[in-house]
């Protein structure tokens, strides 16, 4: 139908006659609606740059003209911050589909996906800074000062981050840069990653196996799932940018940051959270922030594991207390300074880290 030098040939090759399993759920729905949030967040993003300034002076009160005095830049701005959400929590279900199925057997495509939710986190992260409020530049005070517990070299690496010696007008600037310049990263990454879960046969399916003979084209079987995703998930999102557009905003984010004045209490966005829990349960500064890295980069290593046992029974079982105890920390890190949430995330941190070792021998 299309010739396969073509670049219609070759999209129609890797979505609408890409092999899939037949007995693949909604469950892989997920990546499709990441890659479908990226491009909403891009095309939302590139409106709110027209009318941003990342002048410290100015960058919240810009916000305010956005929201106020521009035609449909309410719209665009409270799509992009709880696209922003959707985005991240979407890349969570993915994610957590894929170590359900154990999807890191495919070597190349799950390093690549780990790669990806690190450079979505930074990127979150980086916006979250720019309206420049209360929240925004406190909480960049509090995780950029987590470098300088690196041995020596850490407090100049925090001045490069800041461009002096508090955060100010050049630390803006800079995390704007960032902020425009990683999902541009981010969509190169998701092609290649794409690509490798395309060269080794295709999606996976629950039971494991891999046999051309129960597959059947992406195309209209599995599309029209997506399609279905697609206008559901956006619905949700769409209506939650129309009536509860601050439900995930910080109140304390809706005045302009003052340096003089520290909030009650200092805490990241939700999907931050279970690694904030861990972070403020240790009492030695180094040790929490080498615990909140690799609360992270813990995923890279799941695809060495020993599987001495490859029970799935054992498997599913670990799975979902780490799963659990995932959202008790995400709970947590929102919840005041107090002992027995303290000790509570201690534990927390402890089966975090010590299930995912088990998950390397099951």
């Amino acid at each position: 139908m299309f010739r396969n030098g073509s670049l219609v040939g070759l999209l129609y090759g890797s979505f609408g006659r890409l092999p899939s399993p037949i007995n693949i759920s909604y469950f892989w729905n997920f990546g499709s609606l990441v890659g479908l949030f990226l491009v909403s967040q891009i095309i939302t993003g590139v409106f709110l740059t027209m009318h941003y300034s990342s002048n410290m002076f100015f960058a919240f009160d810009s916000v305010s003209h956005i929201i106020y005095d521009v035609n449909y830049g309410w719209l665009m701005r409270y799509m992009h911050i709880n696209g922003a959400s959707f985005f991240i929590g979407l890349i969570y279900f993915h994610f957590c589909r894929g170590l359900y199925y154990k999807r890191y057997s495919s070597l190349h495509a799950w390093m690549i996906g780990v790669t990806l939710l690190i450079l979505s986190m930074l990127t979150a992260f980086l916006g979250y800074v720019l309206p420049w409020g209360q929240m925004s530049f406190w909480g960049a005070t509090v995780i950029t000062n987590l470098v300088s517990a690196v041995p020596y070299v850490g407090t100049d690496i925090v001045y490069w981050l800041w461009g002096g010696y508090s955060v100010s007008a050049p630390t803006l600037s800079r995390f704007y840069t960032f902020h425009f310049l990683f999902p541009l990263i981010i969509a190169l990454f998701s092609v290649v990653h794409l690509y490798f879960i395309h060269s080794s046969g295709g999606s996976g399916n629950p039971v494991g196996f891999f046999s051309n003979s129960l597959k059947i084209d992406f195309w209209p079987y599995f599309g029209v799932k997506d399609v279905l995703g697609f206008f559901s998930f956006f619905f949700l999102f769409l209506f939650l940018s129309f009536f509860f557009s601050d439900m995930m905003s910080d109140p304390d984010n809706y005045g302009k940051a003052n340096p003089l004045v520290t909030p009650v209490h200092i805490k990241p966005e939700w999907y931050f959270l279970f690694a904030y829990a861990i972070l403020r349960s240790i009492p030695n500064k180094l040790l929490g922030v080498l615990s909140l890295v690799f609360s992270i980069l813990v995923f890279y290593i799941l695809p060495f594991g020993f599987k001495k046992f490859s029970s799935s029974f054992f498997y599913q079982v670990f799975f979902w207390f780490w799963l659990f105890n995932f959202c008790m920390l995400t709970w947590l890190g929102g919840c005041p300074v107090k002992d027995i949430f303290n000790y509570m995330s201690q534990v927390g941190g402890v089966v975090y880290f010590f299930v995912l070792f088990l998950l390397l021998f099951v």
